[in-house]
């Protein structure tokens, strides 16, 4: 049987649960059978997001190798009539294809694990090969459950797959916003903003000795600095959202498609939002440690009729970081397109909306 998977995360995932899958699947199967496991990496979802062509591409590709079993893995969040896939299988074939990010944020190679095990002993199973045709026996875990969002799924005459499970209501929809956020990683967006962090930095060691600055960080109340903070957070998301012209526009103007763009737009703004906020904690570290290695406390004292301790420290470190991001605002417009896109999103992520792009320049 053959692992194929899209580049970058879901060839990791592949290539970790290889080691283990053989064993799990010989002990699991029971009947003294022997599993070899290759893993494949490969765009197969290129330039195409429809179950039925990427179906057919999978068997395509599984009758050059001449594999018994297919089951193909990609970070892209797929749909079926209006609702996300979480898996397609075509007993006849021998052909899996399991989205990820339907799995969910948490767990995500033990999910992915259990439900590529669960979608070979089906293939391999003797429902696959009884009288009549193929057949379509109801997956277990981790699909099915009554907490879980998971249902079957509506599949066409004329499609290859012939069972089908996907996401539905609110609960589904976080699942899949949150496994699309992890597969963009948004801590990459940390050293991708190399420009934006150096005006931060900066910003910050300036603000730090600044006398005005002093004042204003012992007079605001803490509500204040917190509107100071979320201010700031939401500036420099928008703004890299914005200048790195990352928001998706739907192509169509079908409700299914504004359910996508909407999906896509919303785990855009949680990546950068993450991303941001880790910037921002990284930033309020860093001038603690500096204040802490510059000011002086009589002189602290005498400008702003406070002494300098603790609580002083931590005040002032708090709002230069906000002072800062906005900083690093500015500075994230001396960064490439292409370097703030390569660090928010997934590689596939970027070929999809590439692909989008050249397609509405045409």
């Amino acid at each position: 049987m053959a692992l194929l998977a899209d580049p970058d995360a879901p060839t990791e995932i592949a290539q970790r649960m290889a080691r283990m899958l053989p064993g799990r699947l010989a002990e699991r199967s029971g009947q003294g059978r022997r599993f070899d496991v290759e893993v494949v990496s490969e765009p197969f979802t290129a330039v195409a997001e429809d179950l039925p062509t990427l179906m057919q591409r999978i068997m395509d590709r599984g009758s050059e190798e001449d594999w018994d079993i297919v089951v193909a893995l990609t970070d892209l969040p797929l749909h079926s009539h209006g609702l996300k896939l979480v898996v397609d299988l075509s007993h006849e074939h021998g052909l899996a294809l399991l989205c990820l990010p339907t799995l969910g944020r948490f767990r995500l190679q033990t999910r992915a694990q259990r439900a590529v095990e669960e979608a070979v002993l089906s293939l391999a199973g003797p429902q696959a090969t009884g009288p009549g045709g193929s057949g379509s026996q109801p997956l277990r875990r981790p699909f099915v459950g009554r907490l879980a969002p998971v249902r079957p799924g509506q599949v066409g005459e004329e499609e290859i797959a012939d069972l089908r499970y996907v996401v539905i209501g609110p609960r589904g929809y976080l699942r899949v916003l949150l496994g699309m956020v992890r597969a963009n990683r948004p801590w990459r967006l940390v050293p991708g903003l190399s420009k934006a962090l150096a005006a931060a930095l900066a910003t910050g060691a300036v603000a730090t000795v600044n006398s005005t600055i002093w004042n204003l960080a012992t007079s605001l109340s803490t509500p204040r600095l917190v509107i100071a903070m979320v201010g700031s957070l939401a500036l420099m998301t928008g703004w890299l959202i914005v200048d790195a012209n990352l928001w998706h526009r739907a192509g169509e103007v079908s409700p299914e498609a504004r359910k996508t763009a909407a999906l896509y737009n919303a785990s855009t703004v949680v990546t950068v939002g993450i991303g941001v906020v880790v910037c921002y904690v990284g930033l309020v570290v860093i001038n603690l440690v500096w204040a802490l290695f510059i000011l002086n406390g009589r002189v602290f004292a005498s400008t702003t009729r406070t002494p300098l301790n603790a609580t002083e420290y931590w005040t002032l470190s708090w709002f230069v970081a906000s002072v800062a991001t906005v900083g690093g605002a500015l500075g994230s417009g001396l960064e490439s397109d292409e370097a703030i896109r390569a660090a928010a999103y997934s590689k596939r992520e970027q070929e999809r909306r590439c692909a989008l792009r050249d397609d509405h320049g045409d």
